[in-house]
């Protein structure tokens, strides 16, 4: 694929360069009932000073959702901060995110890479919490074998999450290959969240996932107001909207940025069947 037919296609799942668009298109999901949670495109930085850059541009990040009073929050990759330069540095960075986000009363997600940073970010994300700042969460990946573990261990720190089935690839050694047994784990890791009252957000296209979640909550009584659906921005579009009319808190993670490229072929090659999501939308 060109860059010039990447972007062309991109588009359509980028919300722009600049932070003005970006909040353009969360002011008119919030229309349809959609929150959102904005991500500044970048990540694994060579140099101390992109990772600066970064943490600066997300504090402006968090100034245009305050200013514009869109009902969003903020989603950036540790990576992006410095995490594979210098560990001390890339918490420091994110600290002084996190606190400018608790200052405006907003929250930070920290999305979860590759296995390599798996234990480092859960170890920023406990050490922030432990200074006061509990406006901070993150994501368990279902896939892992560690994360049924992980899992019981965030639920009884209260540390909030965003559950996914997980998309890098990772060996046999470390993580589950096959779609059932991602799935019965995925199921697994939101019931725990479900039974034992922990707001969870359940990030995922998947049709089958969002039954079972539907069936299970109705089943038992628990409230719609105990969890969130998250999907991405582009994608099914028209069902994020329709479960928003239904009742259902629903987030779209909306990329932004003039890094779009890298995010932009990495979803597409984290999984071939992303690449059949994206052409079904186009469809659609």
């Amino acid at each position: 694929m060109t860059v010039k037919y990447g972007k062309r296609l991109s588009s359509r799942f980028i919300a722009g360069r600049r932070l003005h668009d970006a909040l353009e298109q969360v002011r008119a999901l919030n229309d349809k009932g959609i929150m959102a949670t904005l991500d500044h495109l970048g990540e694994g930085v060579k140099f101390a000073s992109e990772a600066a850059g970064y943490r600066d541009a997300y504090i402006k990040l968090l100034d245009g959702i305050a200013e514009q009073g869109v009902d969003a929050n903020v989603s950036l990759k540790p990576t992006q901060m410095g995490l594979a330069l210098d560990a001390e540095a890339s918490l420091a960075n994110i600290r002084a995110v996190v606190r400018h986000a608790a200052d405006l009363g907003n929250f930070v997600r920290l999305d979860m890479e590759d296995s390599p940073f798996t234990e480092a970010t859960y170890s920023i994300v406990r050490r922030l919490r432990e200074e006061g700042l509990n406006n901070v969460g993150t994501v368990l990946q279902a896939y892992l074998h560690r994360s049924a573990l992980d899992a019981k261990l965030c639920v009884e720190d209260g540390i909030p999450l965003r559950l996914v089935k997980g998309a890098y690839k990772e060996p046999p050694s470390i993580a589950y290959q096959r779609h059932t047994e991602i799935a019965e784990q995925f199921k697994r890791l939101i019931r725990l969240h479900l039974d034992h009252g922990s707001y969870v957000a359940i990030a995922t296209h998947d049709d089958a996932i969002i039954g079972y979640v539907k069936k299970y909550a109705s089943e038992r009584g628990i409230p719609t107001s105990r969890f969130e659906f998250q999907m991405l921005y582009g994608l099914r579009m028209k069902e994020q909207a329709k479960l928003a009319r239904e009742g259902y808190r629903v987030r779209c993670y909306v990329p932004y940025g003039e890094m779009w490229y890298p995010y932009y072929t990495r979803r597409l090659a984290e999984k071939p069947a992303n690449l059949w999501l994206v052409l079904r939308n186009l469809v659609r």
